[in-house]
């Protein structure tokens, strides 16, 4: 059967009657709609309740003229005023056979079930479709002032522009990282109790802060770095840095001598073991143990220094050296003082500025580096945001072009591509207006709402795609206040549950622990209401004004005409190639929805077709909670940054010679101790030793002042156990041990407040280890009898591997919970609200699971996505099983032909723009803009796989 053999021609009424009714139409009160006697028979079932003959074949010209646009989910049910009335007429379904519907084949007609009466519980339904229906009167009678009110407003709120931050930088750790988390008290702790001079004795373990640093990863060219030559090499290479130095704008010099962090008068050395060879290059390379290695009568801690390690022979608890690929030259600069941070700021910026220059110009043959600061995840991150803004004008100019397509048609008189491109810049207004309104009030604007726009652009038209629908269905004879009534009132719950349901899913986001997700919730979700007013204002008085334009084009076109009629050039420009005049009663149905009908339709319905439909539904489900246990969790740093920066290649080495050992973790003794008194000696030795014996603990590289003061008086034949020998011993033990002097908090009467030792993690270079050993440590400090904490400051970063997973559930499980609630009032009928349940739910486990197979984390980033998902896994699943119940067909197979001939196409076309407005994100040279496309492209794939594929076959089961 061809498409356009299945237009079926309306039944022709007598011309007198046409007339009556035209002219009874224009005579309507200015103060709205009146009431209308089709309005007064209620919509029951039975013969007694069957509306005039009169309606009834108005509702299925208009049922058979759809185009297939968004689904109108409710109508208010004769509530006494025109809008309504008409909206419960087009409600009225058609018999198959009065539709020129193809014959059901036997596996299509089964499954009958007896016709049963509507539900209609529509507290909410009746009153919203009225209220719209008085608002699309008002807006057709005043079209430039709804027009013009919201681009004034537009224009008032966008200067909240100027406001949009431009130099100042994003903190990092303010938004990535969980709000309150346990590592932020526990750095709270460790600042009031344990202070270090950076000018005098640095010791970077010991900082609770991140400090300022500059990193150079060498990578020998030969099998080890362990000779004379590459050595050679890398000292020069250090030199060169140390010889940096910045001039400012007053002429005075910076030079890394005078920002460097200090070591007993001296700059700490890049490299320890660097150190030892440039005093003394006659070193024997071939006597160096690792991780400790003992020069000179000191000990050289090497680990994390060096890697690639090959090692021999065990000595002790250490190993020698016989061949090391990497090594790590870390040049920490003074961070305490507000002026020396400044200029070690400065300092940072001018190495990143002359790296590469300086490398060239060395001409480095044995070996390979590359480089890292403490500024350069932050520039590199701010810089990151640039490189999208030429990617949001190509995704406004495809939704412009796909609206213009997807509404164009070929009578001169119904094409809506203008009005098509006027939704689009009605989105823009609406980005405009809710960013503008946000940053007036002083809502901070972090990069990840640079993705906003771009959702907003593929979300916001489908409101459009709805309305313009619905004025599709009206008739060109009727008044342009009534079409637009008529409009209003059958689209009010369809687009109103649209965008409840979305604003929702992003405004449940400001529940989460991360400030940047709350941040990108309340612009999104802002701006889809402002999507909403726009569209039923703004859009609407445009789709009133084209609306006149129809009316004054079919004069033109109706009107005789002489060859020497001025009229006759502006109707060719209009109208050709088409000169046939449109049927004033008729709309003609979209390919699409034929194509749903007639033939994807009755084939979904087969019972070969629902056999495979649920074996790949199995398949899909088996994958997806498969993919779910292999997520990893966190934001990676390193993708803060866009894939070119000078940072990736820099953690690609770190993560492959330097991954074994971790940072070194504070344990700290957080109250007042007897550490004289043996007992509790030996319960806090215990509680070190179940940290020594974890597995992601190095116990030979454990630090703790007690156990070396312990040595200590018993080689001086004191007594550990008496007190006052104790507390008087502590300050020579002090002047011999200097470092240790940071370890321990002595009050003014003498009085140890709180202390700590440290602890060498090794094997946490994944996100899982990272949590696992973040967890045992917290869990062991937690059983110890003794009051124990453990910090370290990548922790901070580390708490959102705990947190992501927390928020991640909650989130998803409030906004399911909304959804069903609102199905419940505006969709009343227990199986749709069950069923949509049902698809929010399968929906999240496919796109969880699937982003593994994607390599996308669970992390900010993505737990944003997964909110949203929620919305729009709701906005498919309910149009279609509202339909499905609705529908009073007799037997499920036809109920879910009718269900898709009428939503199938606005399902797919809502798919299709949301992909649309993100995909050019898949060209973004960032991973957060990236894992937006990817995470977005699966939500709408199996969004619409639900609604056009497994909801309709699964209906059929039940």
């Amino acid at each position: 059967m061809s498409l356009s053999s299945s237009k079926v021609a309306p039944k022709a009424e007598p011309e007198g009657k046409q007339e009556a009714e035209s002219a009874s139409e224009k005579r309507e009160p200015e103060g709205g709609p009146g009431p209308d006697p089709r309005s007064q028979w209620d919509p029951g079932t039975g013969p007694e309740s069957e509306p005039p003959a009169s309606s009834r074949q108005e509702s299925e010209r208009l049922l058979e003229s759809s185009q297939g646009q968004k689904p109108e989910l409710g109508w208010a049910s004769g509530q006494g005023s025109e809008p309504p009335a008409a909206s419960e007429q087009e409600s009225q379904p058609r018999p198959a056979s009065a539709r020129g519907d193809p014959p059901l084949s036997e596996s299509q007609s089964g499954n009958q079930l007896p016709e049963r009466s509507r539900c209609h519980t529509d507290c909410l339904e009746a009153p919203l479709s009225r209220a719209f229906a008085w608002l699309g009167w008002m807006v057709g009678s005043h079209p430039w002032i709804f027009l013009l009110a919201p681009m004034v407003l537009t224009a008032a709120l966008g200067t909240g522009f100027v406001y949009l931050p431009k130099d100042e930088e994003e903190d990092l750790e303010e938004q990535y990282t969980p709000i309150g988390s346990p590592a932020k008290a526990e750095r709270r702790f460790v600042q009031a109790h344990f202070t270090i001079n950076d000018s005098y004795r640095f010791s970077a373990s010991r900082k609770s802060i991140d400090v300022n640093f500059a990193s150079v990863l060498v990578v020998s060219n030969t099998a080890s770095l362990l000779e004379q030559e590459t050595l050679s090499e890398i000292s020069k290479l250090d030199e060169a840095v140390r010889a940096l130095y910045v001039t400012q704008e007053n002429g005075t010099e910076i030079h890394y001598d005078e920002v460097c962090a200090m070591d007993q008068g001296r700059c700490v050395p890049s490299n320890p073991l660097l150190a030892v060879w440039q005093a003394n290059n006659n070193l024997n390379l071939k006597n160096i143990t690792f991780p400790i290695s003992t020069q000179a009568g000191q000990p050289l801690y090497l680990a994390n220094l060096l890697g690639g390690v090959v090692l021999g022979e065990k000595i002790g608890t250490n190993q020698f050296l016989l061949e090391t690929k990497a090594m790590r030259l870390l040049y920490f600069l003074e961070t305490e003082v507000r002026e020396d941070n400044e200029h070690s700021k400065l300092w940072l910026i001018h190495f990143l500025n002359e790296f590469s220059k300086m490398q060239k110009s060395l001409a480095l043959k044995k070996i390979q580096v590359v480089y890292f600061t403490s500024l350069s995840r932050q520039l590199e991150f701010e810089a990151t945001s640039m490189t999208v803004i030429p990617l949001f004008h190509l995704a406004y100019l495809l939704i412009i072009l796909f609206a213009v397509i997807s509404c164009y048609r070929c009578d001169c008189i119904r094409n809506k591509m203008w009005v098509a491109a006027f939704g689009v810049i009605s989105a823009a207004l609406a980005v405009v207006s809710g960013f503008g309104l946000m940053l007036y009030i002083g809502v901070p604007f972090v990069i990840i709402v640079a993705n906003s726009p771009f959702l907003i652009l593929g979300v916001g038209v489908d409101d459009m795609f709805i309305m313009i629908s619905a004025w599709q269905k009206t008739s060109l004879v009727d008044s342009i206040k009534q079409r637009l009534s008529d409009v209003y009132s059958k689209v009010a719950v369809s687009i109103t549950i649209t965008t409840t349901t979305n604003v929702l899913a992003f405004y449940t986001g400001i529940m989460t622990s991360f400030r940047s997700i709350q941040y990108f919730c309340i612009y999104t979700g802002t701006t889809l209401l402002f999507c909403y007013l726009y569209n039923i204002t703004c859009f609407g008085a445009f789709l009133a004004l084209d609306g006149k334009r129809e009316v004054v084009c079919l004069r033109w076109l109706k009107k005789s005409e002489t060859p020497d009629q001025k009229c006759s050039s502006l109707k060719k420009s209009c109208c050709l190639p088409f000169e046939s005049l449109p049927e004033e009663h008729e709309a003609e149905i979209h390919p699409m929805n034929l194509f749903f009908r007639d033939y994807f339709g009755p084939f979904l319905t087969t019972t070969e077709s629902k056999f495979f439909v649920v074996l790949i539904y199995i398949l899909y489900i088996v994958s997806s909670i498969y993919g779910c246990f292999q997520v990893e969790e966190g934001l990676d740093l390193r993708n803060l940054a866009s894939d070119d920066s000078y940072i990736t290649p820099y953690f690609n080495v770190e993560e492959e010679y330097f991954s074994d050992y971790g940072p070194r973790v504070m344990v700290i003794v957080t109250e007042a101790l007897d550490y004289w008194d043996k007992d509790a000696r030996q319960k806090l030795e215990k509680c070190l030793a179940d940290f020594e014996n974890n597995n992601y603990v190095d116990k030979s590289l454990t630090e703790f002042w007690l156990r070396e003061y312990v040595k200590y008086m018993e080689n001086n034949r004191q007594d550990v156990n008496d007190k006052n020998t104790f507390i008087n011993s502590i300050s020579s033990f002090l002047t011999d041990f200097p470092l240790f002097k940071c370890d321990i908090n002595i009050s003014s009467s003498h009085e140890i407040i709180s202390s700590r030792a440290f602890i060498q993690t090794i094997g946490v270079s994944s996100s899982t280890n990272k949590k696992m050993m973040l967890f045992q440590f917290r869990s062991l400090a937690e059983k110890c009898e003794i009051p124990l904490m453990v910090y370290n400051r990548a922790f901070i970063y580390f708490d959102q591997y705990t947190a992501i997973l927390e928020n991640t559930v909650r989130n998803v499980v409030v906004a399911s919970a909304a959804m069903f609630i609102v199905s419940l009032l505006l969709i009343p009928h227990p199986l749709c609200s069950l069923w949509v349940t049902f698809a929010i739910a399968s929906v999240i486990v496919g796109v969880t699971g699937f982003m593994a197979f994607w390599k996308v984390n669970l992390d900010s980033i993505s737990m944003i996505n997964l909110v949203i998902c929620i919305g729009f896994s709701f906005d498919f699943s309910a149009h279609i099983s509202y339909a499905f119940v609705s529908s009073s067909k007799p037997s499920v197979n036809q109920k879910t032909i009718e269900a898709l001939y009428l939503l199938g196409y606005p399902v797919l076309q809502s798919a299709i723009s949301t992909v649309i407005g993100v995909c050019v994100l898949a060209a973004a040279k960032a991973y957060i803009f990236r894992t937006f496309f990817k995470i977005m492209f699966l939500v709408m794939l199996f969004g619409a796989a639900h609604g056009l594929i497994f909801i309709p076959v699964f209906l059929t089961f039940f």
